[in-house]
């Protein structure tokens, strides 16, 4: 006859045991879903471009229209969704530069479609030097997809042709 602990340790092994075999099979899953995320990204306006005295570097307030329907990232395992707009530009100082502007997460299939018309950008574009004015920039939407179960993963769309102004501008609009 066994003990009450041979047979509490029996249990939570299987139980362990089962557990995880469920969550392998679920992560599994996710390698089947098919998605297609539909995403527009438009440059609405510079609202500022201008010097920072005290660093000697350019700074860049800057608004967006945001369009997309991530809903098809969702599936039954997802927990949410972790969607950012970084921009993209090249300088004489540094060949790549990524500044992340703009993020949201997302908890729900619902909220997933986004018709932003007008967005500024949460966080501070700022160069380091004064090499923003004139400068080719490009815009990248990307999402993380974190699921229950399983493992993270990415996806971004680009969106190029965008150009800051030759001139810093000071309109506070």
């Amino acid at each position: 006859m066994h003990t009450f602990l041979f047979r509490l340790n029996a249990l939570a092994t299987f139980a362990i045991s089962t557990l995880a075999a469920l969550c392998a099979v679920a992560a599994f899953t996710d390698v089947f879903h098919a998605s297609n995320p539909v995403v527009n990204v438009s440059l609405a306006r510079v609202e500022r471009l201008h010097p920072v005295p005290s660093s000697g570097n350019d700074e860049a307030f800057l608004a967006f229209k945001i369009s997309a329907d991530l809903s098809s990232l969702f599936s039954w395992n997802t927990k949410q969704l972790f969607v950012w707009l970084d921009a993209s530009y090249e300088t004489p100082r540094n060949v790549e530069n990524h500044v992340s502007l703009w993020d949201r997460i997302i908890t729900s299939r619902e909220e997933a479609v986004l018709s932003l018309p007008y967005v500024r950008n949460k966080y501070k574009l700022v160069d380091q030097g004064n090499y923003l004015r004139n400068r080719a920039l490009n815009l990248t939407m990307h999402w993380n997809v974190m699921p229950s179960t399983g493992a993270l993963w990415h996806g971004s769309k680009t969106f190029s042709g965008f150009r800051l102004p030759k001139r810093y501008t000071n309109d506070r609009n």
